[in-house]
């Protein structure tokens, strides 16, 4: 981290030039309104958008809930006028998508804790089977 002459003033200077990341600097005036208002102008809703589909389940769950809102907003159109539908097919999405975020969010949170269970057992097995071989050919010299 660099660091400059003003007060609170750092930027991060250790993630490498390719990253897609933001790296903010962050500068306290004291007002909060005023460094409210500076951090949002630093947000960017069309880099969101951009990147919407490197975010984990994000494309999934936005198919889905488009898909099925869709269906359900114009089934109910049919039977119980505009305003109704478009209220259902809004709700049907919102519903859908969020449930199958989250099913896929604990579905890769339930991989990665099973993917670091592994990594935590692979010495554990390195070390049985240096001490099984170790024993077989101590066992086979004195033989």
């Amino acid at each position: 981290m660099s660091s400059d002459s003003g007060e609170g003033t750092q930027v991060a200077s250790s993630q490498p030039s390719g990253s897609r990341r933001p790296v903010y600097k962050v500068e306290s005036t004291g007002n909060f309104w005023h460094d409210a208002r500076e951090a949002f102008k630093r947000i960017s809703i069309a880099d969101d958008f951009q990147r919407l589909g490197e975010m984990p389940c994000a494309r999934n769950s936005l198919m889905s809930g488009i898909a099925s809102g869709v269906g359900v907003g114009v089934i109910r159109i049919m039977s119980a006028g505009f305003l109704v539908g478009s209220h259902w097919a809004v709700g049907t999405f919102m519903v859908v998508s969020l449930g199958t975020w989250t099913v896929c969010q604990r579905n890769i949170e339930a991989e990665r804790r099973k993917l670091q269970k592994v990594v935590e057992e692979m010495p554990k097995r390195f070390i049985k089977q240096k001490d099984k071989t170790i024993d077989e050919s101590g066992g086979s010299r004195e033989a």
